[in-house]
């Protein structure tokens, strides 16, 4: 399962890129916003990309089918690589079988059942996002929904890339790994949590002054050569 880093914080984008784990990059006007509600949204977008490449989706921000597909237009005269990122909702379904027939690529997001990820694959989308964080928040089982999908995919053999998103913890990354999602998009400081153990930090304290100890012997050995 490959991971994303989901955030429009460029300091945070480029320190999960230096690690070689992520493979693309997700944000949304939300992510962006919060970094600073006066970014340039092309130039952080770029920036991101160039520090990345790979998988960055741009989501539109119309919730009609016309205004969609020319707001994709627009995204692409700047960005061709982009992702276009659509809502779930019907005027999106119609934008995403556009841009499906004119080979441009697109993620449905804020998908929140199997039956939207579903429309979404039938409508053409190469990337299905399924929010499982949110559902959690609402006392559903959001991990449940992913595998759902997961096994309708298996049964199926549907295309679209199942991202599951809205993950909160290193559990969720777990979980949908074992699900078999294709992709998990992870919040920085999660993707990090997920990093770290204790036993790993207590090791490496072993080791090292294990190392020292020995150094500390030899230099004594030698002094009273």
């Amino acid at each position: 399962m490959q991971l994303y880093v989901d955030s429009a914080n460029i300091n945070e984008i480029r320190h999960a890129a230096s690690l070689g784990v992520i493979h693309g990059v997700t944000t949304n006007p939300s992510l962006l916003a919060k970094e600073d509600p006066n970014v340039d949204v092309k130039q952080r977008i770029l920036e991101i990309y160039q520090t990345v490449g790979g998988h960055l989706s741009v989501e539109v921000i119309s919730t009609d089918t016309a205004g969609m597909l020319k707001e994709a237009e627009g995204i692409l005269s700047w960005f061709p690589e982009a992702t276009i990122k659509i809502p779930m909702i019907e005027a999106g379904l119609s934008a995403v079988k556009e841009l499906s027939r004119q080979n441009i690529p697109t993620n449905v997001t804020l998908i929140f059942s199997p039956t939207q990820a579903l429309a979404a694959n039938n409508a053409g989308a190469s990337y299905v996002s399924v929010f499982l964080g949110r559902l959690d928040d609402l006392a559903q089982d959001g991990v449940q929904v992913v595998e759902e999908v997961c096994e309708i995919w298996d049964r199926h053999g549907l295309e679209s890339q199942i991202i599951a998103a809205s993950i909160r913890h290193p559990m969720h990354i777990l979980q949908c790994a074992k699900a078999g999602a294709d992709i998990a998009t992870v919040p920085y400081k999660t993707l990090i949590q997920s990093l770290k153990h204790p036993l790993t930090d207590s090791g490496l304290q072993s080791f090292l002054k294990d190392y020292e100890k020995m150094q500390a012997e030899k230099a004594k050995l030698l002094g009273n050569v």
